[in-house]
């Protein structure tokens, strides 16, 4: 059975959906059948960061309301052929998921993929929760700002109430990617560090992702980054779908004000 992940935020704009594309590219890139759906019902986002909001027909909704059968509206990737896409519906409102009709899909998905990647609509409105239900593992993305790790620390204590696991007494597993990371900002104490981060959450760091304004053009051309393999961002990206596949990879490069040796040539 696949492994259900919901990448979500306590905000808006922290580069949420940028690191769903991202990942599904990297896992799949590595032979695992991957399926990312965009939850964001009424926004649709990844559509645009994975280059295929050309060929949508037919969208999430559309298959739990039954006007489709759910391979006429999964959308084969360009480049990547282990990865496909599950729309979000623009013209209808978050409050039309029904966690049942949701339950079904997310049952029939595991059947047929690897990793079910959901993107979940930014802090706790409706929707947010039926994105983080089913859930086996919850990334939480945050930028290293007062305002993004306040609000993400209030989706985690969602998460441990509200998830399946939690009715059941057990816990979803999560994890932290801190996005946006100006290593100079950091070093001058301007910028929370990571581990100024890790104390107030108290969760497990999966990844830190660098500012880099390659990640702006790639999402312009409808390109994930992570395509751009000399890029720091997609050097992040691939080391986060590494950890997320079990790999042991050290956190040595990333740790030191961000990318280690390059801050102590400057000591």
């Amino acid at each position: 059975m696949g492994i259900v992940i919901t990448i979500t935020s306590g905000k808006g704009g922290v580069g949420k959906s940028t690191a769903v594309g991202n990942l599904s590219v990297g896992l799949a890139s590595r032979g695992k059948k991957v399926v990312a759906i965009d939850f964001d019902i009424g926004l649709r986002n990844l559509d645009m960061i994975l280059g295929l909001e050309n060929r949508i027909v037919y969208d999430v909704v559309d298959v739990m309301e039954g006007k489709c059968k759910l391979n006429q509206a999964l959308i084969n990737d360009k480049r990547t052929k282990t990865l496909y896409f599950l729309p979000a519906s623009q013209s209808k409102d978050k409050n039309i998921l029904d966690k049942e009709k949701v339950k079904i899909l997310i049952e029939e998905l595991k059947k047929n993929f690897d990793f079910i990647l959901i993107d979940s609509p930014a802090g706790i409105e409706s929707g947010f929760e039926h994105a983080i239900f089913w859930a086996d593992i919850a990334l939480i993305v945050v930028t290293p700002e007062v305002s993004s790790v306040r609000d993400a620390d209030r989706v985690i204590g969602i998460i441990d109430a509200k998830s399946e696991k939690a009715a059941a007494g057990g816990e979803v597993t999560k994890h932290l990617i801190i996005n946006r990371i100006k290593s100079d900002l950091v070093r001058k104490g301007e910028m929370m560090s990571s581990d100024d981060v890790l104390e107030i959450l108290g969760i497990k760091l999966i990844g830190l992702v660098p500012e880099d304004e390659k990640v702006v053009s790639a999402t312009n051309s409808g390109e994930p980054v992570i395509y751009n393999k000399n890029t720091k961002s997609a050097k992040a990206y691939d080391r986060i779908s590494r950890r997320i596949l079990g790999e042991e990879v050290d956190f040595e490069l990333e740790k030191d004000g961000f990318f280690g040796s390059l801050a102590r040539l400057f000591k």
